[in-house]
């Protein structure tokens, strides 16, 4: 049985998009989630929505027990994890308000769990592959929903995750485009780690919301703007959600 895990970027408030929505609190081995599981049913498909900052955004992108969160998961059987994210743009073609549809990652975080795999069995060791961390049955239906919703997207793109809270000095930006990175955000690392080391498909709709600082034209990104963006076009997000998970 389908059973898809929403993993809900503070900035879109929760919105009740669920039937017959319950939530519940779970424990795992690595602590607890960072929020109440909210579980319900989306056209006939069951769902479960976690915040991963909180419900009220108080956990800080480094702080995130994204262990834990990727394990609850796992605890309650669901078998894909459609994530949102805002990302910042470090390229010409993708402007603000633009989707994006990941399909690789550069990990630039220090100070994260970014393994279930501490140790291992005796003459077993884990090396996951990550050629391909998104999962492209889950990023086709994605990429469908956005083109037949009419809502610009980008189809092949590049994260990089950093760490803290803080945004890019102009040198890091600057150094992250010619690593090949074409948006930025602090959260996709570990997180997209994790489903793959469980075998969870995994896929992101991340909405640009600015253009870091790598614009002399532009203010310097600044957290009220992202959000202000985000909320303007929270609706494009449910819109994919909601014509994307009859699908799977």
């Amino acid at each position: 049985m389908t059973k898809i895990w929403i993993i809900w970027w503070s900035g879109l408030d929760n919105p009740d998009i669920l039937k017959d929505a319950e939530e519940i609190d779970i424990d795992t081995e690595y602590g607890k989630p960072s929020s109440a599981l909210k579980i319900g049913k989306i056209n006939g498909v069951d769902v479960v929505i976690l915040a991963r900052h909180g419900k009220e955004h108080t956990i800080p992108p480094t702080y995130v027990n994204y262990r834990a969160n990727i394990s609850a998961l796992k605890q309650i059987w669901c078998t894909h994890i459609i994530a949102t994210t805002a990302v910042g743009s470090l390229r010409e073609e993708i402007w603000r308000w633009d989707i994006v549809i990941l399909d690789q990652f550069i990990d630039f975080t220090r100070r994260r769990d970014v393994s279930f795999f501490d140790q291992f069995t005796p003459h077993m060791p884990v090396h996951t592959p990550m050629a391909w961390p998104f999962d492209e049955n889950l990023r086709k239906s994605l990429w469908q929903a956005a083109d037949n919703l009419w809502i610009k997207n980008h189809k092949s793109w590049t994260v990089i995750t950093i760490e803290w809270s803080r945004f890019s000095t102009k040198a890091e930006s600057n150094m992250f485009r010619l690593w090949w990175a074409d948006v930025i955000n602090m959260s996709i690392a570990p997180e997209c780690i994790l489903a793959n080391e469980l075998w969870i498909p995994y896929a992101t709709i991340a909405m640009s919301t600015d253009y870091d600082c790598r614009k002399d034209d532009e203010t310097p990104v600044t957290w009220e703007w992202i959000l202000e963006i985000f909320k303007q076009n929270v609706d494009k997000v449910i819109k994919m959600l909601l014509y994307t998970i009859p699908q799977i």
